[in-house]
């Protein structure tokens, strides 16, 4: 199984089974905060949705195409986060996540970002990381320029979110930049 300490009070762990029911309640408890950034949200009502992810995520991890992980802030699951897809061929990792609605403001997605593209670069010997935002989704796209992601273009209707399209901005970080 997958663990991964950032700091003393961050890490990140595989999603398992046994997880459904806290990742769940905190879907619930951020549903309408999270809703307005995340197209999946009315397909997850209950908690047995929350199983089918953790099954596909665990499919997706066995096969080596992608990692979904549970966000620990002080032993408690606050979010996901992990690569959406890795495309080995070309070497990319594709970062997603979300924080529960409590849990923002507090540096911790920024931290989890940041050791993703550390581990996809050094670890996973992967030459770029992506991450791809909503352009209006300032708290989002804040966390790849933190880091020193570069923007490098834009999706145009790249998402469709409930009842309209929105824009995806591209940040990348290559290999080189990120070792410098």
């Amino acid at each position: 199984m997958f663990t991964y300490k950032i700091d003393n009070q961050i890490s990140l762990k595989l999603v398992e089974l046994r997880d459904a029911d806290e990742i769940f309640s905190l879907i619930e408890s951020s549903r309408e905060y999270l809703r307005e950034w995340l197209g999946w949200l009315d397909k997850s009502t209950k908690v047995e949705d929350t199983r089918d992810y953790i099954k596909m995520s665990q499919q997706m991890f066995a096969e080596n195409r992608g990692m979904n992980a549970a966000i620990l802030y002080d032993g408690k699951i606050v979010g996901i986060a992990g690569y959406n897809a890795i495309d080995w061929s070309n070497k990319i990792a594709y970062i997603g996540y979300w924080l529960g609605e409590t849990y923002q403001g507090k540096g911790i997605m920024t931290k989890v970002a940041e050791a993703l593209t550390e581990y996809a670069i050094n670890q996973l010997e992967l030459n770029r990381v992506d991450i791809r935002v909503a352009v209006e989704n300032k708290k989002s796209w804040s966390i790849p320029e933190r880091l020193g992601f570069v923007e490098e273009g834009l999706i145009r209707e790249a998402e469709w979110l409930y009842d309209h399209h929105v824009d995806h901005a591209v940040y990348g970080m290559l290999a080189e930049a990120w070792k410098k």
